[in-house]
């Protein structure tokens, strides 16, 4: 059992610890000659001032806002920061400088300063006030907003300090265009420092998003006639391409292969048909070679088969000195490389999946998937022989760094060196010293207060935002801390941020283990499988709920809680679904009908879990596959990631459970392909 195992359960024992240690670290932070008691607890009534507040916030009601902010502060109550700050924030666009520095001095060193400063730095972007913005920007202790960023690369070009290149990648990467990038953007063309292929790049990239929104400036930029034929060309791609035959030129090359892009994102098939017949050749082989990879990954999507033709027509038309660094996204080459693995055959499914990896960007070719499957390719592709023996063991080293990670491919990477890894050696347990640190922590006891009061985003944010900076011990006591209160998510998060010190069972953590256990092992459901899951759904929050509507433990939705229930006879009423034994006896039951359904593949099952019973039987279509090459090329990338760590989870569960290695390659199960005659029929009649 794990050490942290708590003797209390529920949220209510959280409510019941004592917050003296919390009293002295608000008391630090209030304004000298106004300390007074803070309450021993933070209590939720029906008159809670922190709650009125955050409601008033909600409604923009600066009246009562005030009034809140006045309460708090006079009472010394422990979240009084965030009422301080909710209040400054609904006016801050009539704020004066002085406002904003006396809320910094109030409360030093605290999130809600730094959240405070990210929304200010934001107004004075829209102010423009250049001077107030870059004396208050390097004090910006998260600088985690890309908003934020393009004001920034703005104030360096108004004040002769400009970097052309660093500004041209923060206009680049904004996905969500703001003011911020937008006055980046008309800045930079302005100054002459974007070119027309800039601005067509960042057409190309908002057309394989999907993003009208993203396109409207680049396109406005060069020009009104352009700007139209853009809004016609999301508008109705097929049309504009039959519309505009004629007139062959770089600007109808560029708004054509837009069109095919789009066209494609629908119609992969009859797009690949169009530019067979005609585009290709008007397209030129770069712009032509664009169009196939949108054509490519769209397929990819679908899981066409024809996929793998769509990308070898992408990369055999692009000319020869351009393959190294193609012009596309790292996201189209993302999806060439995995309909590489799932539909080429023989030595060219490495070959063209090598190219991929190869070709993207040095952020995304360091994702663990693609540092496997490039090292999978590798090995796979080696001459036999001695001439083979220098790229074997550069795959080899890849594989060995990649092993003694606590993830999907760092799992798959161990065992295609010869054995499942094993779990790390147990780091120290927080000395008292570290532990009195943590609980005395301004920051961590703030967001603890902030959770116990129903303001989990909140704390949340106040709890990552203190986490920054910490050593390995430092965030073992805070995990540990967490763990203890029975903060599980936090307990999870903090501690997977240690590097050289590990505590495996305060990363996967067991509570209610007796429950778990009992309950699975009861329809014969495997443990370490719904520990796995249930990692993954809901970080073990009793009351989580999802923006779709699945509640609980498991993350159960009405509709399936109505159904199972009735499947298993087990008389229920709707609100149930957050009670913990009820959710988890749900859970495991409909877990348990979607395995077998699946024939006991759990890959299948966890997609099924996180996307519907009908998916996985769409996706397992095509050719018989390798169930992680399988994984890697479910469409919805939610549900893709989903699926990786909570097999990941289960494999290091079920070591933690049984005190030696666990294979995740047994766990994967056998190749996923058809249905098999041989097979039972899947239950239809799944939610």
């Amino acid at each position: 059992m794990p050490r942290f195992a708590p003797a209390l359960t529920g949220g209510a024992r959280r409510l019941a610890a004592p917050l003296s240690a919390l009293a002295v670290a608000t008391a630090a932070l209030l304004p000298v000659g106004a300390l007074v008691t803070a309450t021993p607890a933070v209590a939720q009534t029906a008159d809670d001032p922190v709650r009125a507040a955050r409601d008033a916030f909600a409604r923009k009601d600066r009246v009562r806002l005030a009034a809140r902010r006045a309460q708090v502060l006079d009472a010394r109550h422990p979240l009084a920061p965030w009422v301080d700050y909710w209040e400054l924030n609904v006016r801050l666009g009539e704020a004066r400088v002085e406002d904003v520095e006396a809320f910094y001095q109030r409360w030093p060193g605290s999130y809600v300063e730094d959240r405070l400063r990210n929304d200010w730095l934001l107004e004075l972007g829209k102010r423009r006030d250049w001077a107030a913005f870059s004396r208050d920007l390097p004090r910006f202790r998260m600088n985690d907003d890309r908003e934020v960023h393009c004001y920034a690369q703005v104030a360096a070009q108004v004040e002769g300090k400009g970097n052309a290149e660093a500004a041209r990648r923060a206009w680049v990467a904004q996905r969500e265009p703001g003011d911020g990038c937008l006055l980046l953007g008309q800045t930079l063309w302005d100054a002459k420092l974007l070119t027309p292929d800039d601005l067509w790049r960042r057409l190309r990239l908002a057309a394989e998003l999907n993003r009208p929104a993203l396109a409207r400036q680049p396109a406005a930029l060069l020009g009104e006639p352009v700007a139209k034929a853009v809004t016609a060309l999301f508008d109705s791609p097929a049309k504009y391409l039959n519309s505009k035959a004629s007139n062959v030129s770089h600007v109808r090359i560029e708004l054509a292969a837009l069109a095919l892009a789009r066209m494609a994102a629908s119609d992969p098939d009859t797009t690949a048909e169009l530019l067979a017949d005609r585009w290709a050749d008007e397209l030129g082989a770069e712009h032509g070679a664009w169009a196939w990879s949108q054509v490519a990954k769209q397929a990819a999507l679908g899981l066409k088969p024809d996929t793998f033709r769509y990308v070898e027509s992408a990369w055999d038309t692009l000319p020869r000195a351009k393959r190294e660094h193609p012009d596309w996204s790292d996201d189209t080459l993302a999806w060439l490389a995995r309909a590489a693995l799932r539909q080429g055959k023989g030595a060219d499914r490495w070959r063209y999946a090598q190219r991929a990896i190869e070709a993207m960007g040095p952020a995304e070719r360091a994702d663990p998937a693609w540092q496997y499957w490039h090292a999978r390719a590798q090995l796979s592709l080696a001459p036999a022989g001695e001439a083979g023996d220098a790229p074997r063991a550069q795959a080899r080293q890849a594989l060995a760094a990649l092993s003694g990670q606590l993830d999907f491919y760092g799992l798959l990477a161990a065992e295609d060196l010869g054995a499942p890894a094993p779990l790390p050696p147990r780091a120290p347990a927080p000395s008292d010293t570290e532990r009195l640190a943590a609980r005395s922590h301004p920051g961590l006891q703030r967001a603890l207060a902030a959770i116990d009061a129903g303001l989990r985003s909140e704390g949340v944010r106040e709890w990552n935002f203190s986490l920054i900076g910490m050593g390995d011990r430092q965030l073992l006591a805070a995990a540990q801390l967490a763990c203890e209160r029975e903060v599980w998510d936090r307990c999870i998060n903090t501690s997977e941020k240690t590097r050289a010190e590990i505590d495996i069972e305060q990363r996967f953590p067991q509570p209610m283990r007796a429950e778990v256990v009992a309950k699975a092992k009861s329809i014969d459901l495997d443990p370490s499988y719904v520990y796995g899951l249930i990692r993954q759904e809901s970080r073990f929050i009793m009351d989580a709920r999802s923006h779709v509507g699945a509640s609980g433990l498991m993350q159960v939705m009405p509709a399936t809680a109505k159904w199972t229930a009735k499947k298993i006879g087990l008389d229920f009423k709707p609100a149930m679904i957050t009670d913990r034994d009820t959710n988890l006896k749900l859970g495991t039951a409909y877990l348990k009908l979607v395995l077998d359904s699946l024939g006991g593949s759990q890959p299948m099952a966890a997609a099924a879990y996180n996307a519907g019973p009908r998916r996985p039987q769409r996706w397992r279509q095509g050719p018989e596959l390798d169930p992680a090459i399988w994984a890697e090329n479910i469409p919805f990338t939610e549900t893709r990631n989903y699926v990786k760590k909570v097999l990941a989870n289960a494999t290091i569960y079920a070591g933690i459970m049984a005190g030696k290695p666990a294979s995740l390659k047994e766990r994967l199960g056998p190749r996923i392909g058809p249905h098999s005659p041989a097979e039972p029929q899947p239950d239809a009649d799944l939610p």
